[in-house]
């Protein structure tokens, strides 16, 4: 279904050529395992229903693990008026709106597509922001709806969901058992190592895609709203407040950084970027300050 966000070429590059490396090693992974003997089709099965549950149910999974509300427009006008245009310039239909109760101060869209779509964002950054630094951050969020990244980086997922399986089997099933009576290498061990290095690589190609990804909403988001200032003050102001932000609270919201609209970590304690869902800060101000120049404001 196709909206007035703007195309992103390079994303979309990024997607495909993503999905194809993750494909490549899923191909040679499981070969790796047959060829060891492993029977590797229950594993296979345990991650299958895991990304079915996942890709269906994302939106329900994500409302109830950050404890999100769905709110009517009675409830939360102001906040629906602001999806209300957004949808309308982007022409895309109206996701489900949500609220939850935290102070940490973010937003996150989830969803396969745009008709089971939901965005949310927490009392903490409703107390926080300007009504147009709200909407730039909206914006960035149903522009990951628009674009299906909820879907892309599920089934980019799979493959680590599979390896980290592999490698839980390995340590609890055959661990010592030599592949052969001369006393080869154990195929536990060798499981493991295999399934430890698929991991790593497919998590280092889904963090890039979601640095990417992150970038490209930001941009999209911008363009529709033509307010990239706005949008640049809302990720300041957020990722700024967060070192107001109990460390207790930002250890509760880390696992769902990957969803946030800003990464729920204190400054100076961002991963190594490699390693991190978001790209630095400085990095999207310097992204949103050409898209300023770009439109002369």
């Amino acid at each position: 279904m196709s909206t007035r966000f703007a195309s992103d070429r390079g994303l979309t590059r990024r997607m495909v050529g993503t999905m194809f490396l993750l494909g490549l090693l899923y191909v040679a992974f499981v070969g790796v395992l047959v060829a060891l003997g492993v029977r590797a089709l229950t594993v296979l099965l345990i991650a299958g229903v895991m990304l079915f549950a996942q890709y269906f149910l994302s939106d329900r999974i994500a409302l109830f693990a950050m404890g999100g509300r769905e709110v009517s427009p009675q409830e939360a006008p102001e906040l629906h008026g602001l999806i209300d245009r957004l949808c309308a310039l982007a022409d895309m239909p109206k996701p489900r709106v949500a609220i939850a109760d935290s102070d940490v101060p973010n937003a996150f869209a989830t969803g396969r597509n745009q008709k089971k779509a939901v965005v949310c964002v927490t009392t903490g950054i409703l107390r926080r922001l300007e009504p147009q630094e709200l909407e730039g951050v909206l914006a960035h969020e149903l522009s990951h709806v628009a674009h299906r990244d909820v879907a892309v980086m599920t089934i980019a997922s799979f493959l680590g969901i599979v390896a980290g399986l592999m490698t839980r089997f390995a340590l609890y099933a055959g661990f010592g058992r030599s592949r052969d009576d001369r006393g080869g290498l154990p195929i536990g061990l060798i499981i493991m190592l295999v399934s430890i290095l698929v991991y790593a690589i497919s998590f280092l190609l889904t963090r890039a895609l979601s640095r990417y990804r992150e970038l490209a909403a930001d941009r999209a988001g911008a363009l529709l709203t033509q307010r990239p200032s706005a949008l640049a003050s809302a990720l300041t102001k957020v990722s700024g407040d967060m070192a107001r932000i109990p460390t207790r609270d930002l250890r509760e919201a880390e696992p769902f950084n990957a969803f946030y609209f800003a990464p729920a970590l204190k400054p100076g304690e961002t991963l190594a970027n490699m390693f991190s869902t978001h790209p630095p800060l400085q990095k999207r101000l310097d992204n949103l300050a050409k898209i300023s120049a770009e439109l002369g404001r």
